[in-house]
């Protein structure tokens, strides 16, 4: 496949050359493995359809119609590999990129951390204050899974590998022996996927999302964490007199893979056990490697008499060894154990009694370690303390010995459930029925009782229903398991303080010795405004006030309230919540850690990170924070060990600077005008999507929304609920559906109304002033503009054409007449002419990229018009369907 006319351009920089050349290679590899396995025919159709797609996203009136013609006449035979080479090129330019990324940051300085740190200084923040925020600086990624992922983990592998293969590539004098094997390892790679089933044939479980996880952290954040540790030690030297503590670990991870049971009867507490399992089994096996590399290191005989007094040590020649070797023996065991259970029965929820030779918690193995440490500083070897102890250190401090601390997610209707089984056995009737000051009067009344409320029998058959039964069995199973395995309690859909309330009941009643911290996900606009109102009573309660320690985590959700108010309302909603959440923490002396419930689309609080962080109002950083990082974009930000590197230096820098020099709080004037733009957005979004009677059944038609639900991508089910409406679904689907179709509708629709009023008053000078003064507004703007640059009305029009009901049909006219009017006013309030005018790198990737995209578009319409047809989504069709759904979300770059 030829793909350097596509992305040969005449002002592409000197410095794209060589993605420019990579991309070319693979290109012509994959085109190489097509005729190879398939013949010439194929490779020319493939050749034909890129050509009309290049016309057809030039605006060629004729170049559309015979592309879909082409695409209608052609066998189902056909479609299916037309689908995977456009599918697989994405994915490979993909990789190019990222590897010209890193090629860049190769290039430049290195010094970014060193860089913010000193703009930092000079800014007038004084070395102690600096030194004081990064030593204590706690930043914890969540890693998610993504229900509309489809790659498998034997494909992101490959992929992996090639990355490393283009690495190699670009060794300075490299022979020409080992450039030709480089080549043909790449050819080999190519034709390996080619050769794959990229499709899974069944439903992902949970266990095996965290498999795929697991892929990314041995693969890469397991190298980057102790790089990016060593960078901010330097940087901190440089800016402070004084490196980073060895106690100090800015950077931790969780999971929400096993524990997320929100909507998800798939994650059961055998399943959770299960990952747990599989996390610290993975753990013990890489800290094995480890220190099975650091026993050979430290061969020094002179050790201190603390580590020489160990019963292991004795009076070893090599001490270090000696202890080591006792370590790795107990490391043999616990991965023995934890491999054992993982292969017993898989519907066991609650583990036996461990054997007393094993290491169970993180200190056990940090011990020893730090022991080791402290006696190589004692005997004069700083240097040698510096090097891998330090990075098994710092890695057991960012993972520890669960690797990831898994959340349980679960809805505040649930715990309600479970709470009104319990009165209604013991005759008190139904909390579940009961207003929230009688559910407060019950909850403070037990949690203060000194008496259990219930047996550690209840359940039996019939005294609670399944999903009664399922929550107490959590719990349970919580309180069986080594609570380091476990981070944070999550409720979903959270409102009320009876809310948090009801779980710390539901630990204390199921023994949970060491209670997770519960954090309220408050995510609806609507709970949003009372977030702060729901905290504050929380914190007039003394049994409260005394179990959280001073100390509150509180989780926002971009999805909810972007998919309930729209992108402007929601975006202002989270602000304000986080503004006055702000105020009423400091004024009951609570520190704040913000949990952010972010996606990887614009839609669900998506974009640069470094931008969102920054643009957060001033307060609500505070040195910590906790992101969600969704499975679509793990690959992309952590696929490669530099690419999560930057990812994390990008936290770590954006993280200081929010907190050390946050920008100032808007204006009066910019108060009242984003609070008007808020409420006129909120209208039309709401009058479009939740007012018109034909607006569910068009997004049904018009989308591949029905087609999701029926193929096997994620463990969990698209709605929370039976039924067709919108407010059922689920967040993710629902943006992933209008992204397929290229039309972005949840990311802009209603702030063309907004501007257009605006603009009507007279008010665009302000707005200007806004964007251009108040981060906020910026990102806000800056990443809307951004969806557009990615969006194609024209595109959209065509799945109308072929799937959409005459009677539906004006709707879809309106909407994108409703986008084309949005995009106009967002480039005025930005002075552009064109969408991403002032990122031209970043514009000529997305120009690049519809070349490959609009194909597979116009196949995915034309295969979901065949399978509504009476084709069934099995076989060729419905194969050709998925593929062509990785394909455009490959090309989009984030999905839902």
């Amino acid at each position: 496949m030829s793909a350097a006319r596509a992305i040969r351009q005449p002002a592409a920089s000197r410095a794209d050359a060589p993605l420019r050349r990579d991309v070319h290679l693979l290109g012509e590899l994959l085109g190489e493995t097509v005729r190879a396995r398939h013949g010439p025919e194929l490779f020319a159709l493939i050749e034909e359809v890129r050509a009309l797609a290049k016309l057809a996203r030039s605006d060629s009136d004729a170049a559309t119609p015979k592309l879909t013609a082409k695409l209608s006449a052609l066998p189902a035979r056909e479609l299916l590999p037309l689908a995977r080479a456009f599918t697989l090129f994405l994915n490979l330019a993909n990789i190019a990129e990222q590897h010209h990324q890193l090629r860049l940051l190769r290039r430049e300085s290195g010094g970014e951390l060193g860089v913010e740190l000193q703009a930092l200084r000079d800014g007038g923040v004084d070395a102690d204050a600096l030194h004081r925020c990064a030593s204590a600086l706690s930043i914890e990624l969540v890693l998610t899974a993504h229900p509309t992922e489809v790659m498998r983990r034997s494909l992101a592998s490959k992929f992996q590998r090639i990355a490393r293969l283009l690495a190699a590539r670009d060794e300075r004098a490299l022979p020409d022996a080992r450039r030709a094997h480089l080549h043909r390892e790449l050819h080999r790679a190519i034709a390996e996927i080619w050769a794959t089933d990229e499709i899974r044939r069944r439903r992902p479980t949970p266990v095996d999302e965290a498999k795929t996880c697991l892929v990314t952290v041995e693969h890469s954040l397991w190298e980057a964490v102790p790089r990016i540790a060593r960078e901010f030690d330097d940087a901190l030297l440089r800016a402070t007199g004084r490196g980073l503590p060895l106690e100090s670990a800015p950077l931790r991870f969780g999971s929400w893979m096993g524990g997320d049971r929100d909507g998800n009867p798939n994650t059961t507490p055998a399943v959770t056990r299960r990952v747990c399992l599989l996390n610290k089994l993975k753990a013990a096996r890489m800290f094995f490697a480890d220190i099975d590399e650091l026993r050979r290191d430290l061969s020094m005989r002179e050790c201190s008499p603390a580590l020489r007094r160990e019963s292991a040590v004795g009076d070893a020649a090599e001490p270090y060894r000696a202890l080591l070797e006792s370590v790795l023996a107990k490391l043999r065991a616990t991965a023995a154990y934890y491999a054992a259970q993982f292969a017993a029965d898989e519907t066991t929820a609650i583990a036996p009694p461990p054997p007393p030779d094993i290491y169970l918690r993180t200190a056990q193995l940090r011990a020893p370690l730090r022991l080791c440490y402290d006696s190589l500083l004692e005997c004069g070897d700083e240097l040698i303390a510096g090097g891998r102890l330090t990075d098994i250190l710092r890695r057991l401090d960012a993972f520890g010995l669960t690797l990831l601390k898994l959340d349980i997610r679960q809805e505040a209707g649930r715990h309600a459930a479970a709470l009104g089984a319990i009165t209604q056995y013991l005759g008190l009737g139904n909390y579940a029925d009961w207003d929230e000051a009688r559910r407060m009067e019950f909850l403070t009344a037990e949690l203060n009782s000194k008496r259990p409320l219930i047996a550690s029998t209840f359940p039996r058959a019939g005294d609670a229903d399944d999903d009664a039964a399922e929550v107490l069995q959590t719990f349970r199973m919580i309180a069986a398991e080594n609570p380091e395995s476990f981070g944070a309690y999550v409720i979903s859909m959270a409102s009320q303080p009876s809310d948090v309330l009801a779980v710390e009941l539901l630990q204390k009643e199921c023994r949970v010795a060491l209670p997770l911290r519960v954090v309220p996900l408050f995510e609806r606009v609507d709970a949003l405004r009372g977030a702060p109102a729901c905290m504050r009573r929380l914190f007039e309660i003394d049994w409260y006030r005394a179990r959280i320690a001073d100390h509150q985590e509180v989780m926002i959700g971009y999805s909810d309230s972007a998919k309930d108010a729209g992108i402007l309302s929601a975006a202002w909603g989270l602000y304000q919540a986080q503004a006055e959440l702000v105020e009423v923490f400091a004024e009951h002396g609570v520190e704040l850690t913000l949990f952010h419930g972010r996606g990887g689309t614009v839609a669900r609080g998506g974009g640069p990170a470094s931008q969102a962080i920054r643009s957060q109002p001033p307060g609500s950083v505070g040195g910590s924070m906790r992101v969600t990082e969704q499975g679509e974009v793990v690959q992309a930000k952590y696929g490669l060990p530099g690419m999560a590197e930057d990812t994390l230096r990008v936290y770590l820098g954006a993280a200081l600077d929010a907190t050390l020099a946050p920008p100032p709080a808007p204006r009066d004037e910019w108060r009242a005008q984003i609070a008007q733009l808020s409420a006129d957005a909120l209208e039309e979004f709401q009058g479009v999507v939740q007012r018109r009677g034909d607006f569910a059944e068009y997004f049904q038609q018009a989308t591949p929304l029905r087609e999701l639900g029926d193929l096997k991508i994620g463990s969990r089910p698209a709605r929370r609920r039976r039924g067709n409406d919108i407010q059922g679904l689920r967040a993710i689907p629902w943006i992933f559906a209008w992204t397929q179709t290229r039309l972005m509708l949840p990311a802009w629709l209603g702030v063309g109304a907004a501007l257009g009023n605006a603009r009507a008053r007279g008010d665009l000078r302000v707005l200007k002033q806004m964007r251009e003064q108040w981060p906020f507004f910026r990102a806000t703007l800056d990443s809307i503009e951004m969806v557009f640059s990615k969006a194609n009305p024209n595109v959209s029009a065509l799945y109308d054409a072929r799937l959409v009901g005459e009677e539906f049909a004006p709707l879809g006219a309106l909407l994108r007449e409703k986008y084309r009017e949005t995009l106009a006013l967002l480039l005025e309030v930005s002075g552009h002419r064109i969408p991403l005018e002032n990122e031209p790198v970043v514009r000529r990737s997305v120009d690049v990229r519809s070349t490959y995209v609009i194909p597979l578009n116009l196949l995915q319409a034309e295969l979901l018009s065949r399978a509504r047809g009476g084709g069934a989504q099995s076989g060729e069709v419905g194969d050709a369907l998925l593929i062509a759904i990785n394909g455009i979300a490959a090309g989009m770059r984030n999905s839902g």
